[in-house]
């Protein structure tokens, strides 16, 4: 298993999202994204599996605007450019992804 953790460093989700994998001893790469953000090979193999709009923090005060893009490939530019925009955590294992906290998927990934 090779879980990758997306998350913010002040986000509550994200910090159970690291203890759920630590409490199962299971070795997990955290990435910042506002620190570091997240790659366009990346965040497409994430809209592959929960979809672009899945993507986006309603409570985000721009992400009213992001509705208003015509294309998926403009949202996903801004994206690209705002990371903050995303809902996190944002958890991969491979192909698989989830965003937010997720326990009862996680555990069939086990």
């Amino acid at each position: 298993m090779n879980i990758q953790i997306f998350g913010k460093s002040k986000c509550f989700d994200t910090k159970k999202a690291q203890r759920f994998f630590k409490e199962r001893r299971v070795k997990v790469q955290n990435i910042d994204l506002i620190k570091y953000g997240i790659s366009k090979g990346e965040l497409t193999s994430v809209v592959r599996a929960v979809g672009l709009d899945n993507l986006i923090d309603p409570k985000h005060p721009d992400a009213a605007m992001l509705s208003y893009l015509a294309l998926d490939s403009q949202k996903l530019e801004h994206l690209l450019d705002d990371p903050s925009l995303l809902k996190t955590p944002i958890v991969r294992n491979g192909k698989q992804a989830t965003v937010g906290y997720c326990p009862e998927v996680w555990k069939t990934w086990e």
